[in-house]
């Protein structure tokens, strides 16, 4: 059953990914919405709750537009990691962007 209350938009994007004490990731967006973010992701090694900081690199063809946002470690899977983004009025500008 679908839980989410806004509607995700595919994209694949470039996320780099940092939690305290833990140099930066590089992972890949795989769907984005205001509210959450799935992250193509090997072994992200965190646990659910933990504060993250992303940096998305959107690519608008002649320049790379960068967007920090907070998350917080929805769920972990093989596939990789939801995660629920913080300040929900300033993201709506990435899904816009990296659609």
């Amino acid at each position: 059953m679908e839980r989410r209350l806004l509607e995700r938009s595919k994209v694949s994007t470039t996320v780099y990914l940092s939690a305290p004490g833990a140099n930066s990731v590089r992972c890949r967006a795989k769907n984005l919405s205001a509210m959450g973010v799935f992250l193509e992701i090997k072994s992200l090694g965190l646990p659910a709750g933990t504060v993250v900081n992303l940096v998305f690199a959107v690519d608008l063809g002649d320049t790379v537009r960068l967007h920090r946002r907070k998350a917080v470690v929805a769920h972990v899977s093989e596939k990789g990691a939801g995660l629920m983004m913080q300040g929900r009025s300033q993201v709506s500008r990435v899904a816009q962007t990296a659609s």
